[in-house]
This record gives structure tokens, sequence and C-alpha cells, in this order.
């Protein structure tokens, strides 16, 4: 199936609904068609291969994907924030492209000479075509097997590859988690994902599908995300978990009057930030989903009531579940595999490896990297519990390795976090003489919090054996993070080398 039969059965459907922008003049399903129609005429005319988006997400992200689909050739979002040399260098992989640039991003088209127009004046120009034909003309173009979106990862410890995504794959996960027609006329999405990440691509074709508007906040803060949620009655929302940290940790009015569900991903939650927003919006769907973009995003979900039972459960294995990211969704396997590849049982940590019709684990240029049973190793490691509940513990390359010692970064940061003195927290190996790898921690405290190291050592040797104690612990304003609040390790190992002390 091809996504741009969502947008047929959309715009067939309830073709007079407003699903992307504001409630008043937003774009409703006929439109959002006739104007993709009108770009795929372009893209075909101009004999484009790929359509690169090197905006920030709006209107026209939803538009360039449809009409790149109509024309039967990819949509490219780039990351707008990656440096010049990364970027040329990507560039060069769609030289036949046409580009979407907002003022600031132009330059790198031009460099890698592809054509470039401003997204405001793109969706003009597609309007005015779009208006001067009675019937939008679109293509015949439902191959399944096309690629739909390349994705390229975001780099944060190598050189980023392209993520190649079928229309197989994104119509598998829309059928598999998404009832059509689903959402009441007045509902509302709120999106803060830049349009480079599997989660804008994925909302895009779940919130059309289910017949729910979509509101982009271009630039988070959590003061505007608060205004942007009830000034457009936002019924729904997605954010990443230093998104919702800084949103529940907001002095002042924190109501939401019309908010039903909020999901999260993205990274790894804090409880006590997990918990801390059940209690501020009791009456809240919470919703945890855990994917990535080699699986066109959410492969297991953790449900509303999940979270309600696991907060109020007296039993510590129910409870422990509100840290898990929930069960796997429809289609989707998964297996925890040894060192050896070989399966092992509950509650035993390994490598989680999945398979479904969603899972793409397809580079372009490269091919699909799975097993002969049609397994795609993620890279994250975890478990699963008796109930099947999937537990993610970091990604095996986050590994450290201290003396002859496997060291999950991931279980010294929930103790360090644990802290109440402690806003953030990053643990890395370093390169030692002695042991291979030391453990040093850096650590973010709260706004006009004054807290000794050694207490803090302390406090974590408490709860852990020595050997996984950090041996260096240094204090920073902020710790790096992506758009979407993945932990960049290799940027803290950089920084944490140049510095030579504890603060």
């Amino acid at each position: 199936m091809n996504i741009t039969m969502l947008l047929d059965m959309a715009a067939d459907g309830f073709g007079d609904r407003v699903v992307v922008g504001d409630s008043q003049s937003g774009l409703t399903p006929g439109r959002l068609r006739e104007l993709a129609a009108s770009g795929a005429r372009e893209i075909e005319e101009a004999g484009a291969d790929a359509l690169v988006y090197l905006a920030v997400n709006g209107p026209a992200f939803p538009v360039a994907m449809f009409a790149a689909a109509y024309a039967g050739v990819p949509l490219v979002p780039v990351n707008y924030r990656l440096g010049r040399e990364q970027m040329d260098a990507l560039l060069t992989n769609h030289p036949k492209a046409l580009g979407i640039a907002g003022p600031e991003q132009s330059d790198a088209l031009r460099r890698a000479g592809i054509p470039v127009v401003a997204p405001d004046e793109w969706i003009t120009r597609l309007g005015a075509a779009a208006d001067s034909v009675d019937e939008p003309g679109l293509a015949d173009n439902h191959d399944s097997d096309a690629p739909a979106v390349i994705i390229y990862t975001s780099g944060t410890t190598s050189a980023p590859k392209g993520v190649l995504l079928r229309h197989e794959n994104l119509s598998a996960y829309v059928l598999g988690s998404v009832e059509f027609a689903a959402a009441d006329e007045d509902e509302a999405a709120l999106v803060s994902v830049p349009p480079y990440h599997i989660a804008a691509v994925a909302n895009v074709v779940t919130n059309l599908y289910a017949g729910r508007r979509t509101v982009v906040l271009e630039q988070f803060s959590a003061e505007q995300w608060l205004t942007a949620a009830r000034n457009e009655q936002i019924t729904s929302a997605l954010v990443v978990p230093t998104m919702l940290s800084r949103i529940v940790g907001v002095d002042g009015d924190k109501s939401l009057p019309r908010l039903r569900s909020l999901a999260y991903g993205g990274a790894p939650m804090p409880a006590r930030v997990i918990e801390s927003a059940l209690r501020t919006w009791p009456d809240v769907d919470f919703v945890n989903a855990y994917g990535l973009t080699e699986t066109s995003s959410t492969i297991a979900v953790l449900g509303p009531e999940e979270h309600r039972s696991a907060l109020e459960s007296s039993d510590e294995a129910v409870r422990a579940r509100l840290g898990s990211v929930g069960t796997l969704i429809p289609g989707v396997e998964c297996e925890i595999r040894n060192d050896d590849d070989e399966v092992v049982g509950p509650g035993v940590v390994g490598k989680i490896c999945v398979r479904g019709d969603q899972v793409s684990a397809e580079y372009a240029g490269v091919g699909r990297m799975v097993d002969e049973r049609g397994f795609f190793d993620t890279r994250d490691r975890g478990y699963l519990d008796d109930d099947g509940f999937l537990f993610v513990g970091g990604r095996a390359d986050d590994t450290i390795i201290r003396g002859a010692e496997n060291i999950a970064p991931a279980e010294i940061e929930d103790v360090v976090l644990g802290h109440p003195d402690v806003l953030d927290v990053a643990v890395v190996g370093v390169p030692d003489p002695e042991w291979g790898q030391r453990i040093e921690a850096v650590v973010v405290l709260r706004p006009g919090v004054s807290l000794a190291v050694d207490d803090l050592r302390s406090f974590v040797r408490s709860a852990l054996r020595s050997s996984k104690t950090p041996e260096r612990i240094v204090y920073w304003d902020e710790i790096p993070r992506s758009e979407t609040g993945k932990l960049v390790r290799r940027h803290v190992v950089e920084r944490l080398s140049t510095q030579s002390t504890s603060v």
C-alpha cells in the first residue's frame, strides 16, 4: 500500500475537515491532495529523483511528503542544524533533487546545485497551480515497494546514514496502530519534533489517517508549549523527556483543560518526571512510545492504564513497569538475544531484535540489515519481563568496559537521577591506561542547589557497588542532547577530555 492511498482515503472520507495547521485557515485533506498533486507535477517536469526538505516543520512538510509520493520519488528531510562539511557531504547523495529550504539553509542546496524554493513561496505557487485546473490530475503511482522517505540518522556518533523507509513500511505502521477516521472533529495534536525525525513523519500519516488536526510548535519552550496547547485547544501531544521535564517544572499555571492524551518517547524517561506528570494531569492518558527510524516509528507502547496501575501499585514488579516501554504493537515480533545470538528468557538482558512489515532496517546504498529470519538488531539492549513488557537499557555502543566488566551507563544514570537535587545526568566511559575505560559522570543540578561531589558519589555508592560508582563527577549547566532529547555521548567525552579537575 502506498501512503498516497491514506491521503486519498482521508480526502474522500472527510475532505472538508481541517487536518493541518490553524483550525480556521489550515489545510483540509482535499486541499492537501490538490497541493500535493501540483507539487508532484513540478517534480516530474523537473525530472527530479528526490525532494529534499531543509526547513523547519510546518504546512509545507506534509505537502512535500505527499507530493513526493505522488511523483514516485522519496522525500529527504534533512537536519538543518548539520555543520557545513557534513551537510555538503550528505547533499552529494541527491544531485538530481529539487529542494525546499528556509532562507538560512538555501545556500547549502545551491552549493550542491539543487534548485531551491522557500516553503511559503512553494505553497503559494502550488495553490495557484491547483486553482487553475478543474481536476488535480493525480499520478497513478501507487507502488508500495517504492521508497517513501529517506531519513538520515542524527550522526551523534558517526556520519549520518540514510534510513530508507518504503511505502509498505509506513503503511503497515499506520494500519497496525491507527483506526481510520477515529478522531473526533475537534481533536488536535501538538507536535514539537523537527521534520527530519521519524516521529514527525509518523505524525503526518497517523494523524491524517485518524482525521486529527496537527499543529506544529517550531521552537520549543515550556511556556510556549503550554500557551499553544491552551490556545489551539490541543487534545493530544507528543514530547520528548527533556521537554516534559521542563513543562512539569514550570512555575504557575499548568492547567490543560482540553488535553486528553500525552505521548512521549525518543529517549529514556526519568521516573520522577513521569510520576510528577501523572500527578500534575491525573486525567490525561499517558503513552510511552518506543521505536526507531529503521522500524518506521513505534513498535512498543506503554498505555494509559499501565501508567496508572504502575503508579498506584504496591507490587514492585508492577511499579517497575513505569520504566518500561510497554508491550509490542500488533505485527511486530521481538527476541532478546545474547552475544552468541541465542534467544534468552524473561529478565535476561541482551540485544533487542525485531521483525515485522513496518521494520525497514534498510539503508540507502547498503540494503537491508536483517538476519536470515528477517530480524533486525536494533543495537539497543534490554529485556522482556514475564508478561512481555519490554525494558530498554540503552545502546549497545554505550556500554562501558572497565577491566573485564561490561557496565551499562543507564543503570548508573537511573541511580544518579534518584537524587532530589539532580536535574540531568550523563555517564560515559573515558579512556584509561589501567582499566581501559573509567566511569565519569556529568551532572546538571537543580537551579540554586549546591551539592558536594563526594556526597553525590556516596549516594551512588549506597545503591551500586564501588566499581560502578563514577570515579569523577563534574557539574555542567547543560548536557548536550539532540533536538529529540537523545544524549550525544561523544560530545560529553570530548568535553570531559579537556577538563582535568572536578567542580
